[in-house]
């Protein structure tokens, strides 16, 4: 302890040892009084009871054993100036607030009061903290200033203390700048939502018939996730070929079974040979049997999968590719909500396998195949087939149990697919089966995949809403910009980056729609924004968060307006110089709040201006006495500053006293000697002090 007491302060070592009474205060505490070269006299901050005994108390008890000692009014825990609101330090507080009780703004010492106590008992002040380390070592450091220069008062001739300073004066305790607040985001459930689609098989407008087994499924997702699927389904079969549905029927009632929607080429194209065969009289005499023959087989053989359905319009072609054999295209009028859908069939060869496209389908739906599946080498060759790399990773990883690397597979192929999802079907409207009316254009969508991501789209387009039943929707007061926001969190769970200024019809389609991670999205994105334009030095920031600042509150975006008002409390001068109106358009509580919350704080700019004031006349008075020092040092042996220096006296002192001094000379010269010695020194002849006052009058003369 002894070792780490030493401590050099202006060029002196100094030893600093703390006297503690050890528990028995008020009768050891005259010992610690004793021999003592300064006194702290410290109270709490946060406690406006013990400044008071400070000044009543403890200060006439320091004089009364200390009389001539330096003292020295610290405050503690200044920390709690700021603190007092803290979340961390106010939960300490919950389970102990009937034994201790944290503290209130009321409880709380400004640093001006406790500077008029300071003064009013003359004495220095200064404010410390131990938790944020502030003040510590000033506090200290000054403290021995001030012994020192007591010191030097009683031993002038001591030349190491003439170096020692004047207690420095403390820059006042800056609050740390409060962080903005952060924002938290909603877990998304795009995965769960992509199942609940595939599972549901609401609105599908793909059929993929694989042996026995149909798999009814939707277009966009298909084409989004294979570049086999995409070829196949944007493929134009209107021409090269195409023949009417009554041209190319299944003839499975006849030739097969009917519910397993075969097709039967070649007996297909063995009755249209017969049909358009020679023109002989033999088969023109045959020729109505065969054609009543042909009616009767176009009668029975109606696709037996669609009962419900009426085909409109048919598109077929038969196709030269290792797994698609034929794709069949026709309108359709859907039964239960009485508008248009265009349907697709689509026939696969016995390459793959139903279980193996059931795995297929479910990864590209949900990015993950079922891990009870055994027969992956089959799982494999569809994916080959189909042309879905990331799923033919996957099964790589697995066969070589390396398990663990499928999650980067699966976030890859989601991010793809988000990224196609964009693309294909929000820009370019791929296989929309609904169309919206917008403020200032269209836009396409698809309804099972709004039904499934939005509750209240479920709602509108599934109940007994007038929606329910319309190819166009209208949305009044909503605009593309908007739209293709909205539209993009449905695809893809994410939203691109939003302008400020723009946000708040966003905010209030989310909040209207139920869409509370869509609204945290879009706050995150304001956020970034506004983080942005604060870079810049300019007060755009502040008049987008004055803007905002009420609206979003309207549309429950309160993280947003969290935000907005620590940005504007952090810069609350910015606003009162720049735009003072808008801060009084705002409502009386939020105004409030504002000049509660301000930082920097009041106090702390009223610390901070004594403090320059203070700093300005110190610079001022080293000035003048500069400019004293350089006319009373002119000469080699110049006595007067050597004089005043060996006193200990400041310079302004110096000068004063000389001032004095020549108009002792000039009034008398007989009682020079005499007015020397006594105003000035006043020691005996046997002090090491005393001057020869011949000399002294030659200097003064000088």
């Amino acid at each position: 302890v002894l070792e780490r007491s030493w401590e050099i302060v202006d060029g002196v070592n100094v030893s600093l040892r703390l006297w503690d009474t050890f528990g028995d205060h008020d009768k050891d505490r005259r010992f610690a009084y004793g021999r003592s070269d300064v006194v702290l006299l410290c109270f709490s901050i946060a406690n406006p009871v013990s400044l008071r005994n400070c000044r009543a108390m403890w200060y006439p008890e320091i004089r009364k054993f200390c009389p001539d000692t330096p003292v020295i009014l610290v405050g503690c825990k200044n920390d709690l100036r700021y603190m007092y609101r803290d979340e961390t330090y106010l939960s300490y507080f919950g389970d102990r607030s009937p034994f201790v009780r944290a503290a209130r703004k009321s409880d709380l010492v400004m640093p001006d009061e406790a500077r008029a106590v300071a003064k009013e008992l003359g004495v220095a002040y200064y404010e410390t903290s131990v938790f944020t380390y502030f003040g510590v070592n000033e506090v200290f450091e000054n403290a021995i200033r001030a012994s020192l220069i007591a010191r030097r008062e009683h031993r002038f001739w001591m030349t190491n203390l003439k170096r020692v300073q004047r207690p420095l004066l403390q820059a006042p305790f800056r609050p740390p700048k409060p962080p903005p607040p952060e924002v938290t985001v909603i877990t998304g459930n795009h995965t769960k939502d992509m199942l609940n689609m595939f599972n549901s098989q609401c609105y599908t407008d793909l059929v993929l018939i694989v042996g026995t087994i149909r798999f009814s499924v939707h277009r966009f997702m298909l084409a989004s996730s294979s570049n086999a699927f995409h070829r196949l389904l944007t493929m134009d079969i209107s021409d090269m070929g195409a023949r009417s549905s009554s041209e190319s029927s299944m003839v499975s009632s006849t030739f097969g079974e009917s519910t397993t929607a075969d097709f039967n080429e070649d007996t297909e194209c063995l009755i249209r040979a017969d049909q358009t065969g020679g023109k002989t009289g033999t088969a023109m005499a045959g020729a109505s049997n065969r054609q009543g023959m042909w009616e009767q087989l176009k009668r029975r053989s109606s696709y037996q999968a669609l009962p419900t359905i009426e085909p409109k319009k048919d598109l077929y072609r038969e196709l030269h590719h290792p797994v698609f054999q034929s794709i069949r295209i026709f309108q359709i009028e859907n039964g239960k909500h009485s508008f248009t859908q265009t349907q697709t069939i689509v026939s696969v060869s016995k390459l793959i396998t139903p279980q193996a496209m059931q795995q297929c389908l479910k990864f590209i739906y949900t990015g993950a195949i079922d891990r009870e599946c055994l027969d992956l080498q089959e799982i494999r060759q569809a994916a080959e087939f189909l042309e879905l790399p990331q799923l033919m990773v996957l099964l790589s990883n697995t066969q070589a149990n390396q398990s663990f690397m499928n999650d980067e597979t699966i976030q890859h192929y989601s991010t793809c697919m988000k990224q196609n999802l964009e693309k294909y079907c929000v820009q370019n409207g791929i296989f929309g089966d609904i169309t919206f009316e917008l403020d200032d254009g269209h836009m396409k969508a698809h309804r099972a995949m709004l039904v499934a991501r939005c509750d209240v789209m479920k709602a509108m387009l599934n109940g007994d809403f007038r929606e329910a039943h319309a190819n166009l929707i209208v949305l009044p007061g909503v605009t593309e910009y908007t739209f293709h926001k909205l539209l993009c969190y449905m695809y893809t769970d994410e939203i691109p980056p939003i302008s400020a200024d723009k946000c708040l019809n966003l905010l209030e389609l989310a909040n209207r729609l139920c869409l509370p991670r869509l609204l945290n999205l879009v706050e995150c994105r304001v956020i970034e924004d506004l983080t942005r334009m604060s870079q810049n030095e300019t007060s755009e920031a502040v008049e987008h968060c004055l803007r905002l600042l009420e609206p979003v509150k309207l549309h429950n975006a309160h993280q947003l307006a969290e935000w907005c008002m620590s940005y504007l409390c952090v810069n609350y001068n910015s606003i009162c110089k720049l735009s003072p109106r808008s801060l009084k358009g705002l409502h009386p509580d939020n105004q409030d709040y504002l000049r509660e919350h301000r930082w920097p704080p009041v106090w702390y700019l009223k610390d901070y201006d004594y403090y320059q004031r203070c700093m300005n006349e110190l610079n001022r008075e080293l000035n003048n006495g500069k400019k004293d020092c350089t006319a009373d040092d002119k000469g080699c042996l110049c006595f007067s500053g050597v004089y005043f220096w060996l006193l200990g006296k400041s310079k302004r002192s110096a000068a004063a006293a000389k001032s004095t001094l020549q108009t002792a000379i000039t009034a008398s010269s007989d009682h020079q000697q005499d007015v020397v010695s006594t105003s000035l020194f006043q020691s005996n002849a046997n002090s090491v002090n005393q001057l020869d006052p011949e000399h002294d009058g030659g200097a003064a003369d000088l």
